[in-house]
């Protein structure tokens, strides 16, 4: 299954770029980093059926760092909630790919986001209502670091170990990087782990790129009772495409029709 995902995260890559080249707009550097964790949910984790996205016993994600739309996009065209060709409408007036999630407009999106520092709330939420309904999903968040600047990720850090919330599994994708710099010299959010742990939650620290890494974090806040789990994926802004990796700058830049070509046959190894 591993090969099989890493042919996944390098599609979802290829078609990531691809579409943010057509919009000539948009996060290329977060929606790298996120892929493969959205991959390995989407993929192999997540119990969802495409042909009833309202399904109402599906695991449900919330994107809370919304500008990483890009890969939860390729992530929902290559798993069949809509026609790949979709994906070349990211950011077009009638298309129902915005720059951010919208549930209202886009099959397979189950919160719309991109006001960073709310998403853990809805996750709670979520994961609340399927408690009183006697419901067995989980709820899986990915947050970005930069995101944890927020105080109401605090406030819905504090909610969930208050209430027991081990259906809630929440990532942070600790690439180091935002948009105005490293997060170390913006405003820190390290220690990460010592933070949660501290607000009652289990944590576990992964490499993001790592699927088997990935996947026993899952399993491991799936045998987590009583408590949330937080999992702390390092990752590298920009994975796969080599000019792009690790460098602020293109956090929101789209790349040019040219750069794109190079960064497609990169992620291709051709």
């Amino acid at each position: 299954m591993c090969n099989d995902l890493l042919s996944i995260a390098r599609e979802m890559r290829v078609h990531i770029v691809e579409m943010l080249a057509a919009a000539g707009s948009g996060h290329p550097g977060g929606s790298l980093s996120a892929t493969d964790i959205i991959a390995d949910l989407y993929f192999k984790h997540m119990r969802i059926d495409p042909s009833n996205p309202g399904w109402e016993d599906r695991d449900r994600f919330v994107l809370a760092k919304g500008h990483a739309a890009p890969a939860l996009y390729a992530a929902l065209a290559l798993r069949g909630y809509f026609p790949v060709e979709d994906l070349q409408g990211l950011r077009k007036i009638g298309s129902h790919l915005q720059g951010h999630p919208c549930m209202s407009r886009t099959p397979g999106v189950d919160m719309s986001t991109g006001s960073l520092g709310q998403g853990l709330s809805v996750a709670n939420g979520m994961a609340l209502a399927g408690r009183v309904d006697g419901r067995s999903y989980y709820v899986y968040c990915l947050m970005g670091d930069g995101e944890l600047q927020e105080g109401q990720v605090w406030e819905a850090a504090m909610s969930a170990a208050h209430y027991g919330l081990d259906h809630v599994i929440a990532f942070v994708d600790h690439n180091g990087l935002q948009i105005d710099g490293h997060n170390d010299e913006v405003m820190t959010v390290t220690p990460i782990e010592e933070k949660f742990r501290a607000f009652g939650w289990d944590v576990v620290c992964i490499d993001g790129h790592d699927f088997d890494q990935i996947d026993d974090a899952i399993a491991h806040a799936k045998a987590t009772k009583g408590k949330p789990t937080l999992v702390v994926c390092e990752t590298i802004k920009g994975k796969g495409v080599s000019f792009m990796e690790n460098q602020v700058d293109w956090h929101g830049v789209a790349p040019t029709p040219e750069q794109a070509t190079a960064a497609v046959a990169e992620i291709r190894g051709l």
